[in-house]
């Protein structure tokens, strides 16, 4: 007779459960993946020991100074954003020195997007991320607690 593993029962975390937090990143001479990175383990939640991958859990996150970001090797000359209009032959792209310099919130904001599960949940994960260019935000309501991104 075989003995059977006796499985212990996982813990799911509900969305109503969790306490949702606000924190405040400045990305002011930050390199823009590790920035992405810690930015979006943040929004998925992934930081807490509560954290269900299938359960949007996260915390909401700020992002300042998102003009100052940096792309490390020839990347500002080199990488290119893509967009398309919905039009024949309408594929549209911008060198990554002109999409910081006139939308780098789009930037991070992109950079983060592909961290994220796609679909519905990513899709609203995303949504909890306000990402602003200069040194001021709206959401001083909100009382965001700094966080400390690490460079390296």
């Amino acid at each position: 007779m075989a003995l059977s593993k006796q499985k212990t029962p996982l813990f799911t975390t509900k969305g109503a459960q969790d306490d949702r937090k606000w924190h405040l990143v400045d990305a002011k001479d930050m390199t823009l993946g590790r920035l992405a990175t810690q930015i979006a383990t943040l929004i998925r939640g992934k930081h807490k020991p509560m954290y269900t991958p299938h359960v949007d859990s996260g915390d909401f996150v700020v992002v300042i100074n998102a003009s100052k970001v940096v792309l490390t090797g020839n990347k500002m000359e080199d990488k290119s954003y893509y967009h398309h209009t919905l039009y024949m032959g309408g594929l549209r792209s911008k060198p990554a020195k002109e999409m910081v310099s006139t939308r780098a919130d789009e930037v991070i904001h992109r950079a983060v997007w592909g961290m994220l599960p796609k679909g519905p949940l990513g899709k609203s994960m995303i949504k909890k991320l306000k990402v602003f260019s200069g040194d001021k935000h709206t959401h001083v309501a909100q009382a965001p607690t700094p966080f400390v991104v690490s460079n390296s």
